[in-house]
């Protein structure tokens, strides 16, 4: 006596453009934030440099992470969702998103208190 499992249905996915939408429009946001970050970089650098200071190498690598990590979020977010739903791709997306703003605002408050350790 062999018992068959029963057919599991596949889950319907959403249609490529809607994907592709929910990932742009995610994106803008995600791309916000680069901006802000290499925006806040060349601010830096030219405010320290009239001063004649310049960045050590952990000022470089605090804000080049800075720049680089909403990339990253937003691949992994893509990555875990592109095969989901819709909205559980666009609240996988706004979870990333969220979690590149509490970083942002770590790294402001980071830099905001300890500036001398990241110059020389």
């Amino acid at each position: 006596m062999t018992e068959t499992a029963p057919p599991t249905q596949a889950r319907p996915r959403a249609p490529l453009w809607l994907i592709v939408a929910i990932a742009a429009m995610a994106g803008l946001f995600f791309a916000y934030a680069v901006w802000s970050a290499v925006g806040n970089l060349i601010q830096t650098v030219a405010f320290y440099s009239e001063a004649g200071f310049s960045l050590n190498a952990l000022g470089w690598f605090v804000w080049l992470f800075a720049a680089l990590f909403p990339v990253l979020v937003w691949s992994a977010a893509f990555t875990l969702g592109f095969r989901r739903r819709a909205h559980e791709l666009a609240l996988i997306m706004l979870g990333g998103l969220a979690l590149v703003a509490v970083f942002w605002l770590n790294i402001l408050s980071y830099v905001s208190l300890n500036t001398s350790s990241l110059l020389s």
